[in-house]
């Protein structure tokens, strides 16, 4: 493997931008499980408008605004059409299968009614997070996810200048019901198939750590394939993760160069090869086992241009550039189509989405839509 990694992480501790992290280090804010935060309602404005809004259509997209306060919704051939107030800075989104959509801000996790395109309520964190900011290392939610039979979210909070937590919130009473202690700064949050374990990637510690959704019981598991040289100033670190259906393990990709599989049962990390040759975020698997991982773009000068990585289930793979960084990713319920967000955490973002055809049959196209978009999913 090429020895510019060597460097990167010394460069990166020097300049201390984009996916590095501040350097503060304080004791862990929650090491047991503890009960209710209850939800706020939303403004009268918010959940009863004068005129209802016609039921959105499938197949729309819904984007979280991380340069705002809002989610937009967004038509995949037309463009953005309506939006609404959900908290400051949202990052990460999950909607369940009744339509909720459940979106991770600064402020608490805010629940939008798809349909209606209305916000009836915004959850507080159980955990102190500090004053409400914006911008890559503010405090509060970040990654999120539904359990598989809706009953429950779980988001991976984001305390500055020390360990994350997650936190998880019962969906029918709209309370948070408990919380574990995780890495830091959790990008990105997964559940098992089974709904047995919820998985946080901790950016800045190098790790995933497992959470038993029963006990709130955690394992550390460190996913580190360029070692954890520069520490919270290292670039090369795990960002988002998915999992694999048929074994459980996790995917987590680096760089366009490795890909990290996890097995969370044993703690073992296998690594692949990748091709993309670029910094890498968002990741999502399709249900025939294809991966799919957002190249950012170059952090040093001898990486590749941001682009999309269609990688087959035998780990074969076709780059697609992409013009610009982007963040996360999307896949249609056709599997035929992506929609990759250009929203970025660092500078460099940009308002809107790209469609990526699958097949390769047209180029990608950019869709403007949204204040710098992160999260993204397909309704």
């Amino acid at each position: 493997m090429r020895a510019r990694h060597a460097v990167v992480a010394l460069a990166a501790v020097a300049v201390l931008a984009g996916c590095a992290a501040d350097r503060t280090d304080t004791a862990d804010p929650a090491t047991e499980p503890v009960a209710t935060a209850t939800a706020e309602p939303a403004s009268p404005t918010e959940e009863s408008p004068t005129a209802k809004p016609p039921t959105t259509e499938d197949g729309t997209l819904l984007v979280a605004d991380f340069g705002g306060d809002t989610v937009t919704f967004v038509d995949p051939e037309r463009g953005a059409f309506d939006r609404v107030e959900v908290g400051t800075a949202p990052y990460g989104l999950a909607v369940g299968a009744d339509g909720r959509a459940w979106v991770a801000t600064a402020e608490g996790v805010a629940v939008v009614d798809t349909k209606t395109r209305t916000r009836t309520a915004r959850i507080p964190y159980r955990t102190a997070t500090g004053p409400v900011t914006t911008g890559e290392y503010r405090g509060g939610g970040m990654g999120i996810a539904l359990a598989p039979d809706g009953r429950h979210v779980y988001v991976g909070v984001n305390v500055p200048g020390a360990n994350g937590v997650l936190e998880v919130i019962d969906t029918g009473t709209r309370a948070v019901t408990g919380t574990a202690p995780v890495g830091r700064r959790p990008f990105d949050v997964d559940v098992s198939r089974d709904g047995g374990e919820a998985y946080a990637t901790g950016h800045d510690s190098f790790d995933v750590t497992a959470v038993r959704t029963d006990t709130l019981r955690t394992r550390r598991m460190e996913v580190a394939p360029y070692g954890t040289e520069g520490g919270l100033g290292s670039w090369l670190k795990p960002h988002y993760a998915a999992v694999r259906p048929e074994d459980g393990k996790l995917l987590l990709p680096f760089e366009g160069e490795r890909l990290a599989v996890l097995d969370p049962r044993t703690g073992k990390v296998t690594v692949e090869r990748m091709t993309a040759n670029t910094h890498q975020h968002g990741a999502a698997l399709t249900p025939d086992g294809t991966l799919l991982v957002v190249g950012t773009g170059p952090i040093a000068s001898d990486d590749e241009d941001a682009s999309l990585t269609v990688r087959a289930p035998d780990g074969t793979e076709r780059v697609v550039p992409l013009d610009g960084p982007h963040e996360d990713v999307a896949v249609s319920a056709d599997r035929r189509t992506a929609y990759v967000t250009g929203g970025f955490t660092r500078d460099g973002y940009w308002n809107g989405i790209t469609v990526v055809d699958l097949a390769g049959g047209t180029a990608p196209v950019r869709l403007a839509a949204g204040d710098r978009p992160l999260g993204i999913a397909v309704l």
